[in-house]
């Protein structure tokens, strides 16, 4: 009997667990969780390059005491080891109450929690915010992590939004294998963001600190990284993408479209697949209304990204926040139903997913999902459309992409890939010094003397009366033991400049005539 007792004791607890794994296995808008347990963790750093805070406080006017770095609440889900108790979603919550302040005491972060409560219970009723607050989610505090690398997903939360307002999609990647790091959207010097090109940089600025604070984790693989976000956040990972070449993949949601906003992005720096999901289209008449000029806008102008561009007919600009969507009040449903909304965002995730798992870790079913017609991906009707623009074929006018088609096709094609290149982009211009650097570098550091020649002259073509382009290729000549070469340009570079000494003193060394009978 005692036997028996045990027995049914012990099917019991593994019933209750089992339906406890079920229940955690299905997260917000029905999101499966991946092979991998998940952890979080919250770091607490202060960005040290940066003043947040000036000696006077520009709220208060009054003196500025303690710490004024910029500080960086990170918020990091990883894949992790089995095991620990789920945090509640009250517990993302809290982290708001240290976002921008690390000295608040336990009492007072409490207190903050209980103001929350009564902020989302005006909203959804009590009882709706008290299971709110109570709900499990699938992330486990300070969980060991998982072993292996993973590829690294930096997310900017939308303009002055939490760090965790996308924690559900940012917990359904790491259970598929990812790292992901977000903070706060903060402004440059308060809480509130300024809608600016400063705001817009100092949100870039901040996933560059998450990128290298990445770096010192060691389950990241920082050969692979994206970067996402929502809103104004969505605009500034594409500026980070623009600025720094080690973001290979890119994911916007709704991101801000109008061309004011979208200036400091330099579309020819903008070259990595792009998955760009907007909350249902807008008629002329809104956009109109808005003083939308669609055609200046950052998507049809980003010809070098490959882009994947997906409409969620269903949702609107809150709804990628699922702080905005648990929280939505029932008059925020008109056209669409919350469990439609909420679909649609199951599946926003989704083609994230899948699109990360194409561009990162090269997986052919994501390739394949993102192929394929939404209907024949399960996704119901009408739901969404999607766009592949495939990114323009030829040399991304810049000198990178110039230098790529070069030591593809040849340095000697120099002028012939360079006059191509114009015709693509007629702004595309290199300027004097940067050829005449060029060359230096090829010639001294990549001890390349042939594509130093061919960069030289092709300097020389552009710039005919450049006597220091001459000069350097009178140089790179005589390292080529081209004698003959070398006086002839020596000689054309001291006609544009009688004074330039180096020219006159290298004719001497060589045995040419003097300078005054150049030519004759």
């Amino acid at each position: 009997m005692l036997r028996s007792g045990i027995l049914r004791i012990v099917l019991l607890v593994l019933l209750c667990s089992m339906g406890y794994v079920a229940q955690a296995e299905s997260g917000f808008a029905g999101l499966t969780r991946g092979p991998h347990a998940v952890g979080m963790r919250v770091v607490q750093q202060y960005d040290y390059t940066r003043a947040y805070k000036g000696r006077t406080d520009a709220v208060t006017g009054k003196p500025v005491t303690g710490e004024r770095a910029r500080p960086v609440q990170t918020l990091v889900w990883y894949p992790a080891q089995k095991g620990g108790t789920p945090i509640r979603y009250a517990d993302y919550l809290r982290t708001e109450a240290t976002d921008e302040n690390f000295t608040r005491t336990d009492a007072e972060t409490d207190a903050f929690l209980a103001n929350k409560l009564q902020w989302v219970a005006a909203r959804v009723g009590q009882k709706q915010a008290q299971k709110l607050f109570d709900q499990r989610m699938w992330a486990v505090r300070n969980a060991a992590t998982a072993a292996g690398k993973f590829p690294v997903v930096i997310y900017a939360a939308g303009g002055g939004s939490t760090a965790h307002d996308a924690a559900d999609l940012c917990e359904y990647l790491a259970s598929h294998g990812y790292v992901v790091l977000a903070s706060r959207s903060l402004g440059t010097h308060t809480s509130l963001m300024n809608f600016d090109q400063e705001g817009l940089d100092s949100q870039a600025r901040d996933m560059a600190f998450l990128l290298s604070y990445a770096q010192s984790l060691p389950q990241t693989d920082m050969a692979h990284v994206a970067a996402a976000g929502w809103s104004w956040g969505g605009l500034a990972n594409a500026l980070a993408a623009s600025q720094d070449s080690r973001i290979q993949a890119l994911v916007s949601f709704d991101g801000t479209q109008y061309r004011d906003n979208t200036k400091a992005v330099s579309r020819t720096q903008l070259t990595v697949p792009w998955l760009y999901v907007q909350r249902r289209p807008e008629s002329v008449r809104e956009l109109s209304a808005n003083e939308m000029e669609t055609s200046s806008m950052l998507l049809n102008e980003a010809k070098y990204a490959d882009l994947y561009h997906v409409v969620m007919n269903p949702m609107e600009h809150l709804d990628f926040s699922t702080v905005a969507l648990r929280v939505a009040q029932p008059e925020h449903f008109m056209e669409y139903s919350r469990a439609e909304v909420e679909a649609a965002y199951h599946w926003t995730c989704r083609y994230t997913l899948e699109f990360l798992n194409a561009t990162l870790k090269i997986a052919p079913a994501g390739q394949q999902f993102l192929n394929r017609t939404p209907a024949q991906n399960g996704v119901p009707a009408h739901m969404a459309r999607v766009y592949h623009l495939p990114a323009q074929t030829g040399p991304v006018p810049t000198q990178a992409g110039f230098a790529a088609a070069l030591a593809q096709e040849g340095f000697g094609h120099a002028l012939e890939i360079y006059r191509r290149v114009q015709q693509q982009d007629a702004a595309f211009t290199l300027s004097e010094g940067a050829l005449n650097n060029w060359g230096y570098q090829l010639m001294r550091d990549a001890h390349d003397l042939p594509a130093a020649l061919a960069i030289f002259r092709l300097g020389t073509e552009l710039y005919p009366n450049s006597f220091n382009l001459f000069d350097s290729l009178g140089e790179a000549d005589e390292n080529n033991k081209d004698t003959s070469s070398a006086i002839m340009h020596y000689r054309r570079s001291l006609e544009l400049n009688p004074k330039n000494s180096n020219a006159e003193q290298r004719l001497k060394a060589l045995g040419a005539p003097a300078a005054g009978s150049a030519g004759k």
